[in-house]
């Protein structure tokens, strides 16, 4: 099992330089547009997932893009049933933010004989939903309660508690069409909290938000929602963050 995501992650923590990863959405997937754009752009990891898919397009998605597209594939998995051996890497979500046993251990009993057969890299990623001022799909579909905007104690000793069990990243999310980012001052919190990579997204709509994340501790910035109604972000954001 290769580890080749991992190591990029950790080299350009090690150097401070931050990375940005674009999050499609394989329902809202247009293949030429958004894939040329990438290509033209300085984008360092594709995530594909979403909490809910209903056309059924998640490995054609993910193939599609591999055969056209060099940048790294990570699943971000909304159930158990999002894998698939074409992609890169996986990032094995525990919500440490919630108290559902299925999202903390019972998928993911569920979908371990399949991730071992299917040889993807495996990160063991501590996914925390932080409440963005609206109810986002993550928070219906995991049926538990985001941590408070305000209670950075709260988030800091969370993200504590998932390195301490051994997960490799810390990923924060203010959901999908989130109506505000996660707080610079959490985010700092958090980071000064823990020793490995911390990723934040949701509610990143402009290169002002994907700096102030990345000012505040954040090493991977991840924005999907807003590039879907706006490709052109994707080469603002892109200069914002790697000007770092």
């Amino acid at each position: 099992m290769q580890k080749r995501v991992y190591n990029i992650i950790l080299n350009n923590v090690r150097k401070g330089k931050k990375s940005f990863a674009v999050l499609i959405d394989p329902d809202k997937f247009n293949s030429n547009s958004l894939i040329k754009k990438i290509n033209s752009t300085n984008v360092d990891f594709i995530m594909v997932g979403g909490s809910l898919l209903t056309n059924g397009n998640f490995e054609k998605c993910v193939k599609e893009i591999k055969k056209k597209c060099t940048v790294p594939i990570i699943i971000f998995p909304g159930n158990n049933l999002q894998i698939s051996a074409s992609a890169d890497s996986i990032f094995l979500l525990s919500l440490i933010s919630g108290r559902n046993s299925d999202l903390l251990i019972g998928k993911h009993v569920v979908a371990a004989p399949l991730l071992k057969k299917s040889k993807l890299e495996i990160i063991p990623t501590g996914y925390m939903l932080i409440d963005s001022g609206k109810q986002t799909s993550a928070v219906y579909m995991s049926n538990t309660q985001p941590i408070p905007y305000e209670k950075n104690d709260i988030a800091f000793c969370t993200a504590m508690a998932g390195e301490m069990l051994g997960l490799k990243l810390i990923y924060m999310d203010a959901g999908s069409g989130a109506e505000k980012p996660i707080s610079k001052s959490m985010i700092k919190e958090v980071k000064s909290s823990i020793t490995i990579p911390l990723v934040i997204g949701g509610g990143i709509d402009s290169p002002e938000k994907a700096y102030a994340a990345c000012e505040s501790g954040a090493d991977i910035i991840v924005v999907g929602n807003a590039i879907e109604k706006d490709e052109k972000l994707i080469s603002k954001i892109s200069q914002t963050i790697h000007s770092f």
